[in-house]
C-alpha cells in the first residue's frame, strides 16, 4: 500500500477545506446530541446497587447476563471479581426498590437457574458519589488540556499549541458523540479510554510537529503549505504502521475481552481512528492558518554566538 512506503506525496494541506467540512459536521452532530440526548451514564456516575456474588464453580457470565435480561435487571453490568468463582454485579437505580430488595430479588433469580450461590456483598454507590466523578473527569481532561497547550507552547510554538489542543478537543468532543449518539454505557472506564485518547493524539501531532520544525530549518525556499506537506508525508508511514498495530490490539480486545470492556475498546478504537486523522487534518492545517512560519520556528541566535566560536 501507498500509505507504507518510504516516500509519499499527498497534498495534505490542499484538501484541509474538505476535512474541515466533514470535522464541523462530525462534531455539530456530536454537540447536537449531547444537548438534546446526553450520555448514557453507566453506575460509575448515576448510583445504584453493588451485589457480589459466589458460585461452588467456576460462573459462566454469558448464563447470568441471560437471566437478569429476561428480568427487571436487564441493564445490569455483570463482570468477575477475583477469581471466576466470584461475580460483581453493578445495577442502576431502580424504581421503587431499595438495595435489600434488589439484591434478595438477584438472589432469587441467580439460584431459579439451578445453581448454588450465595451472597457476599451488598454496597449503595449514592447518586452524589457519581456527580463527584463526572466533575472530577471533566476536570481531569480540563487540566490535561491546559497542561498540552503549556508543554507544546514551550517545546514548539505558541500556534503549533493551539493547532494541538484544537485536535485534542476535536477527538474528545467526537469520541463523546458517539457515545451520546448510540447511547452505549458511559462509565470510568470509557473515561479512562478518552484521556488515553488524548496522549495518543498528542503523540501523534509532537511527532509531526516535530518533523515540521526540522523541515522548516531545512527547507529554506518552500512555503509553509508545502513545507507541512512534506513534513505529513515523511511521518505518514510512521504513523499508519502504528495506529494499525494498535488497533489490531484493541479489536483482540473487543473481540475477546468480554462484554465488560467493550465501552474501553470502541472508546479507543474510534478514538485512535479520529486522532489519526486529526493529527494530520486539524492540527497542522490550524497552525498554518494561525500564520506559522519559518521565522517562528528558527533556533535563536545567543548573544555573543559568534565570538564563542572563534578559536
Amino acid at each position: 500500500m501507498e500509505f507504507f512506503r518510504s516516500a509519499t506525496h499527498f497534498d495534505f494541506m490542499g484538501k484541509r477545506k474538505i476535512a474541515y467540512a466533514l470535522s464541523g459536521i462530525l462534531l455539530a452532530i456530536s454537540v447536537f446530541s449531547l444537548a438534546t440526548r446526553g450520555l448514557n451514564f453507566g453506575i460509575d456516575f448515576t448510583g445504584g446497587t453493588l451485589i457480589e456474588v459466589g458460585y461452588q464453580g467456576p460462573a459462566e457470565l454469558d448464563s447470568v447476563r441471560k437471566i437478569l435480561a429476561a428480568s427487571d435487571f436487564a441493564n445490569a453490568v455483570v463482570q468477575h471479581f477475583g477469581t471466576t468463582q466470584d461475580v460483581l454485579i453493578r445495577i442502576a437505580p431502580q424504581e421503587g426498590m431499595n438495595s435489600a430488595q434488589i439484591s434478595n430479588r438477584m438472589l432469587e433469580l441467580l439460584k431459579a437457574g439451578g445453581h448454588d450461590v450465595e451472597m457476599r456483598r451488598v454496597e449503595f454507590v449514592g447518586a452524589q458519589v457519581g456527580e463527584e466523578l463526572k466533575e472530577d473527569g471533566s476536570l481531569a481532561m480540563l487540566v490535561a488540556l491546559i497542561g498540552i497547550l503549556i508543554y507544546v507552547t514551550l517545546r514548539f510554538e505558541s500556534r503549533l499549541a493551539l493547532g494541538a489542543v484544537a485536535a485534542l478537543v476535536h477527538d474528545a468532543t467526537a469520541t463523546v458523540g458517539l457515545f451520546s449518539v448510540t447511547q452505549m454505557n458511559f462509565d470510568l472506564t470509557v473515561l479512562a479510554a478518552i484521556l488515553a485518547v488524548i496522549g495518543y493524539s498528542l503523540n501523534d501531532t509532537i511527532v509531526v510537529f516535530d518533523r515540521v520544525r526540522e523541515c522548516f530549518r531545512k527547507l529554506r525556499t518552500e512555503t509553509p503549505e508545502e513545507v507541512f506537506n512534506v513534513s505529513l508525508n515523511q511521518t505518514l508511514s510512521r504513523t499508519m504502521m502504528t495506529s494499525v498495530a494498535t488497533l489490531l490490539v484493541l479489536i483482540a480486545l473487543y473481540i475477546f475481552g468480554g462484554e465488560v470492556n467493550h465501552g474501553f475498546a470502541i472508546a479507543l478504537i474510534f478514538g485512535i481512528v479520529i486522532g489519526t486523522y486529526s493529527s494530520i487534518y486539524i492540527a497542522s492545517p490550524l497552525a498554518l492558518v494561525l500564520g506559522v512560519s519559518r521565522r517562528n520556528l528558527m533556533p535563536v541566535k545567543k548573544e555573543g554566538h559568534e565570538l564563542d566560536s572563534l578559536p
